[in-house]
């Protein structure tokens, strides 16, 4: 079962730990609490870091020549509370040599829908679209 604790630490800040005893800072954006992450904004790094580890795994074991990734995640949010996230863009970009786009494309439909367990969480919220581009090693 995943577990999560998260303990105010005073002001607008929380320290987030969970099951393996791994923290992330988290506060309000106001002027005396900007030292953490805000927390709809976690939301977008578990969603990038979640299909991150999804789509090394599958381009590796396909024998991809993968030697960078980043991931940029955007996300638009109603205008008021609870300020829901309606759509997410996960914008891939993909260093390697010899990279095959179809493999690409597969990986990351496969993160997407199948093994990434935020993406399929929120995607009955959110419309999550993503796009891809590969970046050539130079030999």
């Amino acid at each position: 079962m995943a577990r999560a604790e998260i303990r105010w630490t005073g002001r607008g800040e929380f320290v987030g730990t969970d099951s393996t005893k791994h923290s992330v800072v988290m506060s309000t954006q106001d002027e005396e609490n900007a030292t953490g992450m805000k927390p709809s904004e976690l939301l977008l790094v578990g969603l990038g870091g979640c299909t991150g580890v999804d789509v090394v795994s599958i381009l590796r074991k396909r024998r991809q020549e993968l030697t960078g990734l980043r991931i940029e995640v955007t996300g638009e949010q109603d205008p008021d509370p609870p300020w829901t996230y309606r759509k997410i863009h996960l914008e891939y970009t993909l260093r390697g040599k010899g990279l095959s786009e179809p493999a690409v494309e597969r990986a990351i439909k496969l993160s997407e829908e199948k093994y990434c367990s935020i993406s399929t969480t929120i995607s009955g919220v959110a419309e999550v679209t993503t796009s891809f581009r590969i970046v050539e090693d130079e030999a």
